[in-house]
């Protein structure tokens, strides 16, 4: 079976013109909280305030417009329960014949028929050779599962593991499309919002662009299989990046590309857990003895106004309102002086633990060996 290059939007960045509320709010849950509680006041309020300046997508719609050349019985039918219900009364012989007395006037919309199944079969059946077990069924959603039941205790996954989304950059979507008749592995892919055929999404948790489930330092597939691979912001939510490296290398063909990117100066965030923050001395000592390493860099994503922004935001958001309101109206000249005295202010001092951990400058452990231990 061959697998033409091919892509699936499931979202879009929406403009003035092409905005849907319920779309909107679909992607942005946060917003859809907000507009519940009555804090902002439609889904457009928030797109038109933030929205369009923080790059916000919307879902792209399941339904679409009918028109003579794209109508479908069954996708007519399934949307509109009233016309299916005249059909079934003997009112009108077919969804076809209801449209043109009614529905073509009436603007009538009909389900959007997804290519997402279609160029999932193929980009699995190409895959297939490429697996260290060839012969893996698919799973009830027609995935391929390699997460066992050890390994979920091994790594605390859950079912509760919050939704990891992020688009690809120009850079990355430049690369992908220059594997277009080869496949790409991306290692830890969370949600994304283009589907591509050509890129196999690995993930412990099956997201709708899930592909391979399954766990970076165990990669369900024979050595030099992948044209590249991904992996952004991974790494430091496992236990063993170092064996996620070798495993990455190893599955990289000859000449094969590696585009990762980790975390250094950002709080704790669990996905569902957080283990390591790296330097770029650090993130290149992983790969340095597999790969050669041609480049490293700090772009626009990655510059220092985000970390800091993150930051001060989370501080914020985690303090009673006085010392909240004092914290904000500080000044960076404030927070530059010497911390010491620092200390004793409300926006300090009554900082939560559970908040200190998340942006603490070090964390301390302390432990003690037990008394029965064998003799070294």
């Amino acid at each position: 079976m061959s697998n033409p290059y091919q892509t699936a939007p499931l979202q879009e960045i929406p403009t003035p013109e092409t905005f849907d509320e319920s779309c909107y709010l679909a992607a942005n849950p946060d917003v859809a909280d907000a507009v519940r509680s009555g804090r902002i006041a439609s889904g457009r309020a928030h797109f038109k305030k933030f929205g369009a300046v923080e790059g916000r997508r919307q879902k792209v719609a399941e339904d679409e417009s009918v028109t003579d050349d794209n109508f479908d019985e069954s996708r007519y039918l399934a949307s509109n329960p009233d016309a299916q219900e005249a059909v079934r009364r003997g009112d009108y012989p077919t969804g076809r014949a209801h449209f043109d007395a009614i529905g073509r006037r009436q603007s009538r919309r009909q389900r959007r028929e997804s290519l997402l199944p279609a160029i999932r079969a193929r980009k699995l059946a190409a895959l297939r050779p490429l697996l260290a077990e060839p012969d893996k069924p698919l799973d009830a959603n027609g995935k391929l599962c390699f997460l066992d039941a050890e390994t979920r205790v091994r790594d605390a996954l859950d079912d509760e593991i919050p939704v990891s989304e992020n688009g690809y950059d120009d850079e990355t979507a430049r690369l992908i499309e220059s594997c277009a008749d080869g496949l790409v592995l991306d290692v830890g892919a969370g949600f994304r919002p283009v589907y591509y055929s050509n890129v196999v999404n690995l993930e412990v948790k099956d997201y709708p662009t899930t592909d391979v489930i399954g766990v970076a330092d165990r990669l369900p597939f024979k050595d030099r299989s992948f044209d590249g691979v991904i992996s952004i912001a991974v790494l430091e939510h496992v236990k063993d990046p170092f064996a996620c490296a070798r495993e990455i290398a190893r599955v990289l063909k000859p000449g094969g590309w590696l585009k990762c990117c980790v975390p250094f100066l950002q709080p704790l965030h669990g996905y569902p857990h957080h283990y390591f923050n790296m330097t770029h001395e650090g993130l290149r000592t992983l790969f340095e003895p597999y790969l050669a390493i041609e480049r490293q860099e700090v772009n626009p994503a990655t510059h220092p106004v985000w970390a800091i922004a993150w930051q001060l935001r989370a501080w914020a958001d985690g303090l009673p309102p006085a010392a909240k309101k004092s914290f904000l109206k500080l000044r960076v000249s404030d927070l530059v002086a010497f911390p010491g005295p620092m200390l004793a202010q409300p926006w300090a001092r009554d900082l939560p633990m559970e908040k200190q951990f998340e942006l603490a400058a070090a964390t301390i452990l302390f432990a003690r060996k037990p008394m029965d231990s064998a003799p070294e």
